[in-house]
């Protein structure tokens, strides 16, 4: 799986998480003001738009996912895991392979004995299932390593836009998503690159110290 379609996927896992609550809505600490704006926007007929407070704004979800560079060091490491899981399958998926056809030509030859060909049967059937099972487990372990990043992603996203909200003190941030548009919106209101940068800044300062 390559990292457009692991970030497809995990996108997939917060519409599923989040099943018809596709907003982070933050509270107006500015009791209901609506003077003094805080940013400027440009519009698609490239008039300026003042965004006052108490404003509804709103960011685009997939394209900060996309862009928010912590999501994507998770998902390369949720990736590589994934890959070292494909590969060890198909080894043992060829393995196991090679010993059913081994088995298959003796028996055709008539080299070994019925009773020794049903105990071979026998081995082979029960590392088929081992190696099904094995394969169940780490399916799950993988779906878990998805969801665990999707939910820090997420959080991370929601602690950011709620600290980013005290200073602006919008009435509410919409997050919009592909799968659940806001219908129709002034673009001076989508405010994705303030977030985007905000993230990444913060994702850097924070890098930095553990480092």
């Amino acid at each position: 799986m390559d990292k457009k379609s692991l970030i497809i996927s995990i996108v997939a896992l917060v519409l599923a998480l989040c099943s018809g609550i596709y907003s982070i809505v933050a509270v107006n600490h500015c009791n209901g003001k609506t003077v003094a704006a805080k940013s400027g926007e440009e519009s698609a007929s490239g008039e300026t738009i003042e965004i006052a407070e108490g404003s509804i704004v709103y960011f685009q979800l997939d394209r900060v996912i996309k862009e928010y560079d912590m999501a994507n060091d998770l998902t390369s490491v949720v990736e590589s895991k994934m890959q070292n899981v494909q590969e060890q399958l198909a080894t043992r998926q060829k393995k196991l392979q090679k010993d059913f056809d081994a088995f298959n030509e003796k028996w055709q030859k008539g080299l070994m004995t019925q009773t020794t060909a049903q105990t071979q049967a026998e081995k082979l059937d029960k590392q088929k299932a081992e190696l099904e099972k094995w394969a169940g487990t780490k399916q799950n372990e993988m779906l878990e390593e998805q969801q665990v990043t999707m939910n820090q992603i997420m959080d991370a996203i929601q602690t950011f836009v709620t600290a980013y909200n005290e200073d602006k003190g919008y009435a509410m941030i919409l997050a919009n998503q592909t799968a659940a548009p806001i219908m129709t919106a002034n673009s001076g209101l989508d405010i994705t690159d303030e977030i985007i940068a905000g993230l990444n800044e913060e994702y850097v300062k924070n890098k930095n110290k553990k480092d």
